[in-house]
């Protein structure tokens, strides 16, 4: 059984289940088909889902889905804004260029950079109105695939035990 990913962010990745199993055996790990076939379907999914909404951004004309994510951030923060760091710990999605995405940010006028009143030297982070303002356009797009591609194939408690189970494996 082979499994080829398309990665949001890791690029294509091929996954051969049974070469896992073997390669588990070898490293005298024990790992079942079962546990490897949820891992892999997790991952599809994550990837799926994130593409789909990415698509329907894109199609909608609206920036990427990364964007929605740092000016959802900054929005919760308030007036104050974020440090680069602390706006890198609260992102839903993992952004390994987060200083070039601020610049293109801040260059559409949707965050505004700061200096922070503990640091002369830090910057902090704030959304500006035009960034409120495509924070809410974006929302319906990024709604739809929430609830067309996830919330409306489970129900409420299927929702919440997934819930529970993916919190088990944070950190």
């Amino acid at each position: 059984m082979q499994l080829h990913l398309y990665g949001y962010a890791l690029g294509d990745v091929n996954v051969d289940a049974l070469a896992c199993i073997k390669y588990a055996a070898a490293m005298k790990v024990t790992l079942l088909e079962d546990e490897i076939t949820a891992w892999a379907q997790l991952i599809r999914v994550s990837q799926d889902l994130l593409s789909d909404a990415e698509g329907d951004m894109k199609s909608s004309g609206l920036p990427p889905l990364c964007w929605y994510d740092v000016l959802l951030e900054l929005d919760r923060a308030g007036s104050g804004g974020l440090r680069p760091f602390q706006l890198q710990e609260r992102m839903l999605l993992a952004q390994y260029n987060l200083s070039r995405l601020v610049d293109r940010l801040v260059k559409s006028d949707y965050v505004t950079r700061m200096r922070s009143a503990e640091d002369g030297r830090g910057q902090v982070l704030v959304i500006t109105k035009m960034g409120k303002s495509m924070l809410k356009r974006m929302w319906p797009a990024y709604r739809t695939v929430i609830s067309d591609r996830f919330a409306d194939k489970l129900t409420k408690t299927e929702i919440q035990t997934l819930g529970r189970i993916l919190g088990k494996l944070r950190n």
